[in-house]
């Protein structure tokens, strides 16, 4: 169990300096133990996040007649987002000539997503706790700027590509995030 905690404390921990802009939050995360596949236990991480954020959303709204079966297809579809940008991302960095930085990249990914989704979670506590409109809006601009940066800090660094391909691929990231999740909103009939 201590090798558990400690791949995930390396993991989070690099990724945490990355979100300050310390670059060498790479280095850190490459040393967590378990490598590429070790670091996919960073989408089992965001599930308590998923599901804290559908439950703040119901708060504000109508809880579904089914929030278990609704919860369920949210993960469902949330892992099918996260998988299947990790396998797109594979064959990206070949357009790019960069599959050797591949390895590099989908830990690093993988690692930030969890801070990213905590931020997320952070940026929609004010209006969960009643925050004025203005102050709920800025958090969430915010904080979604920031997810945003750090996806794309996290690309340059791991597969070395200039800015604006690295822009392009968490265009691609979000693009495919926001597909997948329409799908299953129009499988649900909502």
């Amino acid at each position: 169990m201590n090798t558990l905690f400690a791949g995930v404390h390396a993991g989070l921990s690099g990724a945490m300096r990355l979100a300050c802009g310390q670059a060498d939050g790479v280095r850190i995360m490459q040393d967590a133990l378990g490598g590429v596949a070790g670091s996919f236990r960073a989408l089992a991480l965001c599930m308590p996040i998923l599901i804290a954020l559908r439950l703040m959303a119901w708060s504000d709204t109508v809880i579904p007649a089914n929030p278990g079966r609704v919860l369920s297809r949210d993960m469902a579809m949330f892992t099918v987002a996260w998988l299947g940008f990790a396998v797109f991302s594979w064959h990206l960095s070949g357009l790019f000539k960069r599959q050797e930085n591949w390895p590099r990249f989908i830990v690093a990914w993988n690692w930030c997503s969890v801070v990213q989704n905590l931020l997320v979670l952070a940026g929609a506590v004010p209006q969960f706790l009643g925050a004025p409109t203005i102050l709920s809006q800025v958090a969430q601009f915010v904080v979604m700027g920031w997810a945003l940066w750090l996806e794309w800090y996290a690309v340059r660094l791991t597969l070395g590509v200039g800015m604006l391909t690295a822009a392009w691929i968490v265009l691609i990231d979000e693009s495919l995030s926001l597909t997948v999740a329409s799908i299953g909103f129009a499988l649900s009939g909502r």
